[in-house]
């Protein structure tokens, strides 16, 4: 099997991405959608395997993987049922990604299928970092804790900034900051994640594109029960009329952000402003979990993209000993982004979900055959 090309599946809130790879990681195929899957994700599956290279495997990337799947799995009737109960922690990005699953199982019968997890990076935070300071009832009863998410790209970026700086992922003490459509900040301590900023939900911590990020809980208890909004509509505004799209009132994309800001615009001016003091706040608070900073890795679309918001971050974090005047552009391979000499080395790392779903689909299924 390990010589087989991995269909990888990464199905979001709004695009699918079908990539088959060799393993060597060459791309043998790719199709990209700007839509999420829907009724038509069955057919447009099928068209991507008629023309693709035969695969042994497929890997799906999920972003929960709730309370009892806390690794890489081989995909059975029971861990989908387990799937469908996660289901609602993550209302924007598990149904979509669980329709693909079931359209991809369908036309690949006899191929295994891994669930690769965004939560399973932080599966064994550290008690005092991944629980909320609620009733205990609540926490046993209803599973209360911080999951975590964007673990795969966590992994993949820790592994690359390790080559970048020479040495070892499990000696190093590094904060990561995905930033892209969701964004959040981890604490890595020795290859482990220590602390990270997103938790039950991908709605807490940093301000995203249309997320609102953490409010207060107060805050929004008072609209439910002053302003009269009921809970279907705070959700709604906060998962998607949230964010630097809320605070601009014009675009939930950076790009254009930084664009409209250098015309003059205040509002996406602002809207930049906020997302940056989130940011450096979450570099902060996660930083807080670690004996020393050995590297500031910034990855996702806007980590990587956008040389514009690293500077912003960086050049207020000067207490951390994180400083701007770093080098512009967007390093295809990934880069050390800050002047030489820096007390703590920025990197720019390109993201690699994909090929970190295809190594851990490997890994799985070579453990398997090793208990064999």
């Amino acid at each position: 099997m390990n010589g087989s090309d991995i269909l990888v599946v990464d199905a979001g809130s709004s695009s699918l991405h079908l990539t088959v790879l060799a393993a060597d990681g060459r791309e043998r195929a790719a199709r990209h959608l700007t839509e999420p899957p829907g009724p038509e994700t069955a057919d447009t599956i099928e068209d991507f395997l008629r023309d693709a290279p035969p695969v042994g495997a497929t890997g799906h990337r999920l972003v929960h993987g709730g309370p009892h799947l806390l690794r890489p799995t081989i995909v059975d009737d029971d861990v989908r049922a387990q799937l469908d109960r996660t289901a609602r922690l993550a209302p924007l990005h598990m149904p979509p990604a669980l329709t693909a699953l079931d359209a991809t199982r369908a036309f690949l019968p006899d191929v295994p299928h891994v669930v690769c997890l965004d939560t399973a990076f932080h599966a064994d935070l550290p008690p005092a970092a991944r629980t909320y300071a609620v009733p205990r009832e609540w926490t046993e009863r209803y599973g209360l804790r911080r999951y975590g998410f964007h673990g795969l790209s966590y992994a993949w970026a820790l592994q690359r900034a390790a080559g970048l700086i020479g040495r070892p992922a499990g000696s190093l003490h590094v904060v990561l900051a995905h930033l892209g459509g969701g964004c959040s900040v981890c604490a890595v301590r020795d290859g482990r994640s220590v602390d990270t900023t997103m938790g039950f939900t991908p709605l807490e911590g940093l301000v995203m594109s249309k997320r609102s990020g953490s409010v207060d809980p107060g805050l929004l208890l008072w609209l439910q029960t002053s302003a009269g909004l009921t809970a279907e509509r705070i959700e709604d505004a906060l998962n998607h009329e949230s964010g630097l799209l809320g605070l601009s009132g014009m675009s939930g994309d950076t790009r254009d952000l930084v664009r409209a800001g250098a015309r003059g615009n205040g509002e996406a001016a602002f809207a930049l402003e906020v997302f940056a003091v989130g940011v450096r706040r979450g570099i902060a608070s996660v930083a807080a979990s670690l004996d020393r900073i050995d590297a500031l890795v910034f990855t996702g679309e806007i980590g990587e993209d956008q040389p514009e918001v690293r500077e912003a971050v960086c050049s207020g974090l000067g207490v951390l000993g994180i400083t701007g005047g770093l080098t512009e552009g967007n390093p295809p391979d990934g880069a050390v982004v800050s002047p030489r000499g820096a007390a703590v080395p920025v990197l720019v790392i390109p993201t690699g979900e994909t090929q970190q779903v295809a190594a851990e689909t490997r890994d799985t299924l070579a453990k398997r055959a090793e208990d064999r």
